[in-house]
């Protein structure tokens, strides 16, 4: 019965779990490609390098706020179904993120306008920090049996897509308006422009169907239990352990792709790569193709076959491409961050449906996110700082490569 749904169920609920998390991931990025005009508006201007400061410790909230996202709607799904919990983060990633787009500036309300949008963006991260996990899980539920790392891979998939159009919509935007414009009023728009975003993607969510896997354990109650994260922690700490290290080089690699990059390239390397934002734009394009070619190959040949070499190709060229981009040419660096991309996709495309297989479907939800969003805290937060950090310390530009190789040397041990 269970494969038969699977087969029936493609369509409507296939999408609606890839681009409910595509407008998620839209949401929560446009913070971060905003936070130049935001730390301005939303701090004190008596110093702007503490006001940039600040606006980041603001976004990094946003992360932190995460692993407990993971466990509140880890409890929702596991408990009432992946249906309800993937419409509820959908709610709560939506109203922060317009009311974001009407709250007054610091000029206008001053302290109290700072300390809202602090409250507003810890809302964010409770909600992302539920949606990847729900999308994961109830994706690879539905998926057919030799579809998992496919469909699994659609996840990150769409989160890579959100950061992509949320960069998109902000540089149109800010190309149509002009700097003085968009420092006015053009910066509310991307958020206020979420309210439509909610809409359609709640229409989505709730066409959709519950996990056939899931509704099989709910008609057996004893096999829900009262309290997910209690079970988790106690039964499966050492689970969670290993999913931490499994997706370090993961989150390491992809923070260090797509985020750090256009700051090495723009601003540490002398003289600069002209363009670093635009390689970096053309890196992520990369990673969304990848990532579905990735899952396809890893229902055919093994998901741990196809992560495992893609650590071991990670270890072997992360010095040689660092001394590509430290050429200081346009054309080597994009070669190099496209081989890094490439790595990246097929890093990243069979571990949905490897984590999905750690934990029970009872358990699922709670379990990846407690691994998944503390990992992302703790290392996706921090590797731009200690990136920057290693070559400040030893002198030497292509030390972050070891960062690199070290924790592909982690999950390759955890996997």
């Amino acid at each position: 019965m269970i494969k038969g749904l699977q087969y029936r169920y493609f369509n409507k609920n296939f999408f609606a779990g890839v681009f409910g998390n595509i407008l998620e991931w839209y949401d929560f990025a446009i913070f971060g490609f905003l936070t130049p005009i935001i730390s301005q508006l939303f701090f004190p201007k008596e110093d702007h390098l503490v006001a940039i400061l600040m606006i980041y410790g603001v976004f990094a909230t946003g992360y932190l706020m995460r692993p407990l996202g993971g466990i509140l709607f880890g409890y929702i799904g596991d408990k009432q179904g992946r249906k309800l919990a993937l419409q509820t983060s959908m709610i709560m990633m939506a109203v922060p993120t317009v009311l974001i787009g009407f709250i007054p500036t610091y000029e206008e309300l001053g302290i109290y306008a700072t300390i809202l949008l602090i409250i507003l963006r810890m809302l964010q991260g409770l909600s992302v920090g539920g949606e990847l996990m729900g999308s994961i899980s109830y994706l690879v539920e539905i998926a057919p049996p030799n579809k998992k790392h496919f469909y699994g891979s659609f996840t990150l998939f769409s989160a890579v897509g959100g950061l992509l159009l949320g960069s998109t919509v902000v540089t149109i935007l800010s190309s149509i308006l002009g700097d003085e414009v968009m420092s006015l009023w053009g910066w509310r728009v991307p958020f206020i422009g979420g309210l439509f975003i909610f809409f359609f993607g709640l229409w989505l969510r709730k066409g959709m169907d519950e996990s056939p896997a899931f509704l099989v354990k709910k008609e057996q109650s004893q096999k829900l239990y009262k309290s997910p994260f209690q079970e988790v922690i106690k039964t499966m700490f050492k689970k969670i352990l290993r999913l931490f290290a499994l997706i370090s080089v993961a989150t390491v690699s992809s923070y260090t792709l797509l985020v750090w990059m256009p700051t090495y390239m723009g601003d540490i390397l002398t003289p600069p790569i002209e363009n670093a934002l635009l390689i970096t734009t053309l890196s992520m394009v990369i990673v969304i193709l990848v990532l579905p070619l990735s899952g396809y190959i890893s229902d055919i040949y093994g998901g741990v076959k196809v992560f495992k070499i893609s650590c071991i190709a990670l270890a072997l060229l992360s010095y040689p491409l660092f001394l590509m981009i430290n050429q200081h040419d346009f054309w080597m660096a994009l070669i190099a961050q496209f081989i890094f991309a490439i790595i990246s996709g097929f890093i990243q495309g069979p571990l949905p449906a490897i984590m999905a297989t750690i934990f029970p479907t009872n358990l699922r939800y709670t379990g990846m996110g407690l691994g998944y969003n503390t990992a992302t805290a703790l290392l996706g937060g921090t590797t731009p700082m200690i990136a920057t950090l290693i070559i400040q310390m030893t002198g030497s530009l292509v030390m972050p490569a070891f960062y690199l190789i070290l924790f592909a040397f982690i999950s390759f041990i955890a996997l």
